[in-house]
């Protein structure tokens, strides 16, 4: 499929997308809808609270709306209700969220700024003459497993005089029942514990389903929001207005619970926490929320003898009840984040080597990469078995499997850059699993179960089938970790499933027959030139597997051979007759496509892959660029973060910068409020629907390198 800008001269189409670049760069930098200074620039959604795919509250915010504009959201859309307001000398300002309290005055704060780093989102508002500053601090912890698994987030307010005055200020936050489920009618109960050092509300479905979901959203556990009990702490829980009426007219909570157990809706229910901070000067004096949510069992995993296990977070091998979780994570506050800004400048130092633009891409993905895991280990109190990790991943926004293999890939490098261990973890339990002979295919599994969290395997094949490019994508990953660890455990461990892939590739891969890739929205398709790729590099990495791990000369020498033959002969059929670019499928000469499965050679250091045609297609997408990158194929318009990113590793600078700018200008737009959509139209900009996806760990690609 040709496109306008494919005929135009490469002159002309350089001007013209340099022109509208810069254009749309200068609005990212200066926005129009937006009355604060935005740092680097104000994103489609920011995260908040993003920890695991049942703990990912966003502010929509694309399209200029402020922290006190709208209400924060699930990363579906659902409402999460959270409320935060300021009484200052009497007078009560709203911080955050958007509501409506008959029965009492109050101004909205004015927003001054709003800043995003890798762990944190930062906004600063003035109310009166104070000034404000709530910090949604979601930890990111690679190397520390508890830590890490702990499904907690903080928010930190913090006031500050303006005018060189006292002012009396407290602060309060709440949050509804819509933490716990999209639908409004079910009915949910809760609890108080106000001990000397922490007050808690704790609250839950009625009626839950273990390892149940309705609407993206689970019918276990419960949420927690907690603070310590400082001086001045006051609680309160019951119908939004009431309590927030309470609070504005007296600065103060009544330190009363209702008990009347009821739905999401009716009345609804607050849960509510608030800090008389008393005299405040231009020093600023801060308080901490944590909001969290646990379930246990977490994940429902398959066993050699299809029974199945419940698995549990990790952080119970350190702790006995979440009351002690939660005192330790508040305590914790301040050393947690001396942790995450220290992340954050490294992220953005090694980031800032290739551009500030990438340094922003780089910090809008992690959260959301880490938020769609969960650490997880076996046993039971006492006796817990913390050799036994495994890392559990949804696809979220598209298919909602577990640990689904083109989904890890992706989404491999910010894994592999903070904690390679992390890498082994999500692909233990899909070669635990095909190791016990359930799986019946020979080639390597899509996914570990069609719905998070329930890990059940396909024992009858019936996954989503993508032979070449999940057993290609299990190699690459599998010798990928082995490289930048030295840990051989899996690649001899599970040898023989490596080796039944690799065979599975090289009697398939060559001529692809009609199937699936990872742009599965596309449909299938014989022939695939990039498909094909992947599987190619798949046996030369079995090759080296084979040759320096296992010890196998022989059979690598021959694994080797093949790689290199069919090489050749994907050349012959992959590149355009006039030898000017890859195209989409064999023979199909008026096609075209994006090659990130290149990137596979650069990931491994296999130097494999010809320098000639990385230069073609480094050249034609210089010459073929839309205004928000290249399309992942010529099937379709629409264009893909990641996969532009791990491109960017074969080609030119100057095209990897290009797509570079392409995704900053796109995330800067104001097209799009929801969570970062990995795939969007390279022209309009139009969200496909992904949204919220781990994939986006991708973006550390070039960091890999």
């Amino acid at each position: 499929m040709q496109r306008w800008y494919h005929r135009l001269s490469l002159s002309t189409m350089v001007s013209t997308w340099n022109l509208a670049l810069s254009i749309f760069l200068t609005l990212s930098v200066y926005p129009i809808v937006s009355a604060w200074t935005s740092t680097p620039f104000n994103p489609p959604s920011y995260p908040l609270a993003v920890r695991t795919p049942y703990l990912s509250t966003w502010l929509p915010s694309g399209s200029g709306a402020a922290l006190n504009d709208v209400w924060p959201q699930f990363w579906t859309g659902a409402i999460t209700g959270w409320a935060g307001f300021l009484v200052v000398d009497g007078d009560a300002y709203s911080f955050l969220g958007d509501p409506d309290v008959s029965g009492a005055a109050f101004a909205k704060a004015t927003q001054v700024s709003a800043e995003f780093t890798s762990t944190q989102s930062i906004f600063t508002l003035k109310a009166g003459s104070i000034e404000v500053t709530a910090t949604f601090f979601s930890p990111i912890e690679p190397t520390d497993l508890v830590k890490q698994s702990i499904p907690f987030s903080y928010l930190s307010v913090s006031a500050a005089s303006t005018d060189g005055l006292s002012h009396i200020v407290s602060v309060y936050t709440d949050i509804s029942g819509e933490w716990l489920t999209s639908n409004d009618a079910l009915t949910i109960n809760w609890t108080t514990t106000a001990t000397a050092a922490v007050i808690t509300h704790q609250s839950q479905l009625e009626t839950q389903t273990v390892y149940g979901e309705s609407a993206d959203r689970i019918l276990q556990g419960s949420v927690y929001y907690s603070t310590e009990n400082l001086a001045g702490t006051t609680y309160q829980t019951g119908q939004d207005i009431v309590v927030r009426a309470q609070f504005i007219n007296n600065g103060v909570l009544s330190d009363t619970v209702d008990t009347n157990y009821r739905a999401v809706s009716d009345d609804w229910p607050v849960f509510a926490l608030a800090h008389l901070l008393g005299d405040v000067t231009s020093t600023p004096q801060s308080v901490v929320f944590s909001i969290g949510q646990v379930r246990d069992p977490v994940i429902e995993y398959i066993q050699q003898d299809n029974t199945f296990e419940g698995r549990s977070y990790y952080f119970w091998s350190a702790y006995s009840t979440i009351a002690e979780v939660i005192s330790d994570f508040l305590s914790d506050y301040s050393a947690a984040l001396s942790r995450a800004n220290s992340l954050d400048e490294t992220l953005q130092a090694a980031s800032a080597s290739i551009s500030s633009s990438y340094t922003d891409i780089v910090a809008l993905s992690m959260r959301q990469t880490f938020g769609a895991t969960e650490l997880t280990i076996s046993g039971s109190p006492g006796a817990w078995n913390t050799s036994d990790t495994l890392m559990f991943l949804k696809e979220i926004s598209s298919d909602g499997n577990v640990n689904t293999v083109d989904v890890i890939m992706p989404a491999w490098p910010a894994f592999m850059y903070l904690n390679p261990a992390l890498g082994k973890y999500l692909l233990l339990p899909l070669l635990q699993y095909q190791a016990t002979g359930q799986y019946p295919n020979l080639y390597a599994c899509h996914d570990m179960g069609a719905s998070y969290p329930i890990a059940n395997g396909h024992n009858l094949g019936n996954d989503e089938p993508m032979p070449i490019e999940e057993s290609g994508n299990m190699l690459n990953m599998a010798l990928d970790y082995t490289q930048r660890t030295g840990d051989t455990s899996l690649v001899t461990t599970y040898s023989s499933l490596f080796t039944q892939w690799a065979d599975y590739l090289v009697a398939n891969t060559l001529f692809p027959a009609d199937q699936l890739a990872t742009t599965d929205f596309d449909g299938a398709l014989p022939n695939q030139t990039n498909l094909a790729i992947k599987g190619i590099i798949g046996i030369k990495a079995m090759s080296v597997i084979l040759s320096t791990y296992l010890h196998d000369a022989s059979s690598a020498s021959t694994y080797n051979s093949t790689a290199e033959s069919y090489l050749k002969t994907w050349q012959t059929f992959g590149i355009s007759t006039d030898g000017s670019h890859l195209i989409l499928e064999y023979g199909n000469e008026t096609t075209e496509v994006l090659g990130y499965n290149l990137a596979m050679d650069a990931l491994l250091g296999l130097d494999f892959m010809p320098a000639s045609v990385k230069s073609l297609q480094s050249t034609w997408y210089e010459n073929n660029m839309a205004l928000y990158g290249f399309p992942i194929d010529s099937r379709t318009t629409y264009t893909s973060a990641q996969w532009m990113i791990w491109t960017g590793m074969t080609t030119s600078t100057s095209v990897q910068n290009g797509f570079i700018d392409a995704i900053r200008s796109w995330l800067s737009s104001g097209l799009t409020s929801t969570p970062f959509g990995d795939r969007f139209e390279d022209d309009t900009g139009a969200n496909s629907g992904n949204e919220a996806r781990p994939v986006v760990g991708g973006n550390l690609a070039l960091l890999l390198l």
